[in-house]
């Protein structure tokens, strides 16, 4: 069972998420499906660079782990990462009991947390009033949880998205800094187009 690194209010423990999400995409594997939170996630992710397989969700607030988890169960083959906000996240907790009863395990869920609702003018999120988010994910069965505090654990999850060994949780601690915004296409056809092409379906 992974475990955590550091406590989740340690000051000195954030990340600057741009650089975090940028190092994770540069080491994914050439076929991983990437489905983004709305906000900074989906913001990161295509500042990265954009890439074949990757759906942008950018207002279905709590629908990233979900969707992610169809698609991990639909795409048994591919590495699926679902990179989301703690805010995001915690709109739609209870997916984590259905990701802990099904364990796909092609499936890693990435949760940028800053403790803070960042599209809504930074209010403090559950995050920072005391609820521990790997404690919450290992609750629900999800036993490779682990708390991301240092780039250099960016090569071993890496490594576990791409092994496909066991579906993975990594909250991230990120600070509260917010680059300048890179925004994906806004064309839900055409990212839904996209993404379907990746899967090698037809488009309409």
């Amino acid at each position: 069972m992974a475990t955590a690194t550091a406590s989740p209010t340690a000051p000195d423990a954030r990340l600057d998420r741009r650089r975090f999400v940028a190092d994770l995409v540069a080491r994914l594997p050439e076929d991983a499906l990437v489905v983004t939170g709305l906000g900074s996630p989906s913001y990161d992710v295509f500042a990265a660079g954009d890439r074949p397989g990757t759906f942008y969700l950018w207002g279905a607030m709590g629908a990233a782990a979900p969707l992610a988890l169809g698609v991990a169960l639909a795409q048994p083959d591919r590495p699926v990462l679902a990179v989301t906000g703690d805010g995001e996240h915690l709109m739609g907790i209870g997916t984590l009991a259905t990701i802990g009863a099904q364990l796909p395990p092609n499936l890693t869920v990435v949760v940028l947390d800053n403790a803070h609702f960042g599209e809504t003018g930074m209010q403090p999120s559950h995050t920072g009033l005391g609820t521990d988010l790997v404690a919450v994910a290992q609750g629900f069965g999800i036993h490779e949880s682990l708390r991301i505090t240092d780039l250099a654990q960016v090569d071993d999850l890496a490594t576990r998205i791409g092994a496909r060994s066991a579906t993975t949780y990594a909250q991230v601690l990120i600070a509260t800094d917010e680059p300048p915004r890179a925004l994906p296409p806004r064309d839900g056809v055409a990212n839904k187009n996209s993404f379907r092409a990746a899967l090698g379906l037809n488009t309409f």
